[in-house]
C-alpha cells in the first residue's frame, strides 16, 4: 500500500488535521466525491421508465452500483437492498418480520443503540420477548450464554460483528450456527467490520447484514442491507409506493423482483452510485491488505497508550482479537476536556462520550462519563499516531 498516494485522494487531509474519528464517519476520497458530483453535472434524471438519454443513464450507473456491492461482499446483486445507513437497513428487517406475542430475540448488551431500540420498540409494540446478553469487559461472549438463551420461540438473533465502543470482532458465524441449528434467523451489525476487513456474506452465514456507506469511504446518506435470497418470502417490506411493485390495480399490489421491491420511491441515486465507487475503491487497495495495515497501526497506539501512566485502555489487548477502534479514559480527566483539548492543541479528531453504547457502558463497564475514543482508518499512519500520543501526554 501506498499511504502517500492513498492520502492524496482525500484532499481534506491538506487541512493539516489529524482525523482519528473513521468509526463514526469515513473521510471520503476524490472519485466517490467525482461520482456524486458526475450524476449533478452529466445526467441527472430519475431512475427506470424514464427512455430518454440522461435517465437511461442514471438507471445504468445505478444499477452497477448495486452490482459493484454485492460483487464486493460475495453475493448475488438482487441480495443487495440501498438504504441511508445502517439504522435503516436494521429497522427495516425489525418492522418488516411478521411478529407475535411470545416470539424471542436475542440481541446483546454490546450493540449499538441502532441494534438495540428496534427491538425494544417491538417488545412493547407486539409483546416478544427481549433476551440480552451480557459480554465481558473486554467484549467476549461464552457461545454457551446463546445456546442456552436460543429456545424454540427464538425467531431472530441480531449481534454487532465489531463493537463500536471496544472495538472487539465478534464471532458471529459461529454464533450462526447455532442460531440456524434452533430455526431462528441471524442479523448482523456490520456498520464497524465492513470498513475494515474482507467479508463474504455467504461464508459468513448470516441471513441479514446492515452497513453503512459512510463509514466505508462512500457518501453519507447511504446503507447497505443483505436479505439472503431464500428469505424474501418471509420479508414484507415496510414501505410501500412507486419503483418496487411488479404490479398494481385498484384493490391489489405485487412486489417486483430482486432489490427493487424493498426500494420504494425514488432513492438517493447519486449516492448510491457514489458507494459504488466507494467499494470500487477499497477493492481495488484490497480488503485484505487494509486489515493488515490497520493491524499493524492498531498495534502502535496500543503500545503508545500503554506508555501513559494511569490510563485506561478498553478492550482486548491483541490486535488480532480487535480494530482499531480504541476507547480510553485518563482519571479526573473527562473525555469530553480531553477530545476538546486534542482538538485545540494540534487539531487532532476523536470522539468522546457514550458511542451510543449507554447500556454496555453504563451497566457492564460502570462508565457514567463514557470514554475518549480514537479510532483508525487505512489512510492514518505511523507518524499520527506517534504526534497523538505525544500530545495526549501533554494536555493531560
Amino acid at each position: 500500500m501506498d499511504i502517500k498516494k492513498i492520502r492524496d485522494d482525500f484532499k481534506i487531509l491538506k487541512k493539516d488535521v489529524i482525523y482519528l474519528d473513521s468509526a463514526a464517519t469515513s473521510l471520503t476520497p476524490d472519485s466517490v466525491i467525482k461520482a456524486v458530483e458526475g450524476y449533478y453535472y452529466d445526467y441527472n434524471a430519475n431512475i427506470e421508465r424514464g427512455v430518454y438519454s440522461f435517465s437511461q443513464e442514471a438507471s445504468r450507473k445505478y444499477e452497477v452500483a448495486h452490482k459493484k456491492v454485492a460483487d464486493f461482499f460475495g453475493v448475488d446483486e438482487n441480495e443487495i437492498v440501498f438504504t441511508k445507513n445502517c439504522t435503516y437497513g436494521i429497522n427495516f428487517i425489525a418492522h418488516s418480520l411478521r411478529w407475535k406475542k411470545g416470539d424471542r430475540i436475542i440481541t446483546t448488551l454490546l450493540e449499538h443503540h441502532s441494534n438495540y431500540l428496534p427491538w425494544l420498540r417491538l417488545k412493547d409494540r407486539y409483546g416478544v420477548e427481549v433476551i440480552k446478553i451480557k459480554p465481558s469487559k473486554k467484549g467476549f461472549f461464552k457461545l454457551k450464554d446463546f445456546k442456552d438463551a436460543i429456545n424454540p420461540k427464538t425467531k431472530l438473533v441480531a449481534v454487532t460483528h465489531v463493537s463500536n465502543c471496544l472495538g472487539t470482532i465478534v464471532p458471529v458465524a459461529e454464533i450462526g450456527e447455532i442460531a440456524h441449528k434452533k430455526n431462528a434467523l441471524i442479523l448482523v451489525d456490520g456498520a464497524q467490520s465492513a470498513p475494515h476487513f474482507k467479508i463474504n456474506l455467504k461464508d459468513l452465514g448470516c441471513d441479514f447484514f446492515s452497513c453503512s456507506g459512510h463509514k466505508m469511504l462512500g457518501p453519507t446518506g447511504t446503507g447497505i442491507l443483505y436479505i439472503k435470497d431464500d428469505l424474501r418470502g418471509k420479508i414484507e417490506p415496510f414501505e410501500v409506493g412507486g419503483g418496487m411493485i411488479k404490479s398494481v390495480d385498484i384493490d391489489t399490489f405485487s412486489v417486483a423482483d430482486g432489490w427493487e421491491g424493498f426500494e420504494a420511491g425514488t432513492p438517493n441515486i447519486a449516492g448510491g452510485i457514489g458507494l459504488g465507487e466507494a467499494v470500487e475503491y477499497l477493492k481495488n487497495i484490497g480488503m485484505e491488505n487494509i486489515e493488515r495495515y490497520e493491524r499493524k497501526l492498531t498495534k502502535k497506539l496500543l503500545n503508545g497508550l500503554k506508555s501513559i501512566k494511569k490510563i485506561t485502555i478498553f478492550g482486548p489487548g491483541d490486535p488480532k482479537k480487535r480494530t482499531g477502534v480504541i476507547p480510553f479514559k485518563i482519571p479526573d480527566i473527562s473525555p469530553h476536556e480531553i477530545a476538546f483539548a486534542l482538538d485545540e492543541v494540534a487539531n487532532i479528531a476523536i470522539r468522546s462520550g457514550f458511542h451510543c453504547c449507554h447500556p454496555f457502558l453504563s451497566s457492564v463497564l460502570n462508565e457514567q462519563e463514557g470514554t475518549a475514543r480514537a479510532s483508525l482508518y487505512f489512510y492514518n499512519t505511523e507518524e499520527e499516531v506517534d504526534i497523538f500520543i505525544q500530545t495526549l501526554k501533554e494536555v493531560i
